[in-house]
């Protein structure tokens, strides 16, 4: 037992693994990462990871822990800059403006909507149209009827009123998309300039809100969502600026906004609850909305599979971005499904040994070539990028190689050293 402890100690100091979060710059590439072996992830499960996201139309996808970059994939030509839409995993954003507009005394959740969009706004009468909040658009429960011929029409002859505002919960896009006139109204801005000087400026995101029928959508690189998770997982503090002042508004947004549906705070879904809705339904599920993952996640959902999951119990950001087949409005399952594969990353520790004094490896960095000598005979080699894909493996069967890095591209890699006895040793070099 001891030496087993003694194993892991030494595996998380080699790698300098922390649970302070890392917040990378806000202009440039630089993202640091951490290598999969320092949580003990196996790079061949990951590959299991890679391929099911392959083969469900996935475009991208990142995993943070701690704000380090763990695993960082795209799919079907697409690449780190391209843009993608978040669909309804947009309406965080929405969300989070508005809390930025209440803090900066813009508005208040609490006033009616009237006070921004004007009266007659709805074909709700007056006194019905009075009843509706900011706070009921955010949380869903409008009372406007979501069964009209086109719920994402925000015309007011298509807003029409079918309970008292807070009595119904629906997943509703119009009064959702009104939102964002209450912004721009209430800040005197346009959406995309607030955003920018608010959000995305002391983030590093970019992206933009782009008007597509009735709806505003906004397109990033994947690393932007990841951002935006990161900033959610830090409580709306970047890097020690508080972006988010207002901790009541930030709590609510991410836990329950009413009793109707449990797994929905202001426009995010929530995890861990007793039951849950839908949308375009009015039943009510029993069982957490993800069933795979930790109770305490809650998530940034959208069409075709647009997620962004944040967990704080683990200081775990993952988004994934792409296309999905079942073009339901928020695909559960597939947010679900790929939670069973991070679940099941995790490898045996007590096959992995790392001392000193096992093996040489030099001259680290290096340019063209590195030598590994090692005292146990070494039975194959493996070298892994610092997302944890596979690139080589090579058998030896002797206690010195040469291994020729004239071909890699700078970085970071990781070598794996299996050894005739059984066991394993993991090191970090740089291709300079």
């Amino acid at each position: 037992m001891k030496q087993s402890v003694l194993l892991l100690l030494t595996f998380f100091c080699f790698f300098g693994y922390t649970q302070e979060l890392y917040f990378p710059p806000t202009s440039g590439s630089t993202w640091e990462t951490l290598p999969p072996e320092s949580l003990n992830w196996c790079p061949e499960k990951i590959d299991l990871l890679n391929t099911f996201l392959d083969e469900n139309n996935t475009k991208a996808f990142i995993l943070l822990k701690d704000g380090k970059i763990v695993i960082e994939s795209y799919f079907d030509e697409h690449t780190m800059s391209a843009p993608w839409y978040w669909a309804s995993a947009g309406k965080t954003i929405t969300a989070f403006m508005t809390g930025i507009a209440q803090q900066e005394g813009h508005l208040s959740i609490d006033e009616p909507t009237v006070n921004y969009l004007g009266v007659g706004w709805t074909s709700c009468l007056p006194a019905e149209e009075l009843a509706i909040t900011i706070e009921n658009q955010l949380a869903m429960t409008s009372g406007l009827d979501d069964g009209v011929a086109d719920p994402t029409c925000t015309s007011s002859n298509c807003l029409e009123c079918l309970a008292t505002p807070g009595t119904r919960w629906a997943y509703h896009n119009a009064p959702y998309t009104l939102l964002d006139q209450v912004i721009e109204d209430a800040t005197a801005s346009t959406l995309n300039n607030y955003t920018t000087q608010k959000l995305k400026t002391p983030t590093g995101m970019s992206g933009t809100f782009l008007a597509i029928e009735n709806n505003n959508v906004f397109f990033s690189n994947a690393r932007s969502m990841a951002r935006f998770g990161l900033l959610m997982l830090n409580d709306g503090n970047w890097d020690g600026n508080q972006i988010m002042t207002d901790t009541n508004y930030f709590n609510q947004m991410v836990t329950p906004s009413q009793s109707l549906n449990e797994a929905y705070g202001y426009l995010w879904w929530l995890n861990g609850s007793a039951t849950f809705m839908v949308p375009g339904i009015q039943t009510v599920f029993n069982g957490p909305l993800f069933p795979n993952a930790p109770e305490d996640t809650y998530a940034a959902l959208g069409k075709d599979g647009q997620f962004l999951n944040v967990v704080p119990s683990q200081n775990m950001v993952w988004i994934r971005m792409g296309e999905d087949p079942s073009n339901l409005p928020v695909p559960f399952l597939l947010n679900d499904q790929i939670w069973t594969f991070i679940n099941d990353l995790e490898c045996e520790l007590n096959t992995i040994e790392i001392t000193k004094q096992t093996i040489q490896i030099t001259p680290n960095p290096a340019s063209k070539f590195i030598s590994v000598k090692a005292i146990d005979e070494i039975k194959k080699i493996d070298v892994f990028s610092a997302q944890g894909q596979l690139i080589k493996s090579q058998t030896v069967n002797k206690n010195e190689f040469t291994l020729n890095l004239t071909f890699y591209a700078s970085g970071l890699y990781f070598v794996k050293v299996h050894y005739t006895t059984g066991k394993t040793t993991v090191r970090k070099i740089v291709k300079e």
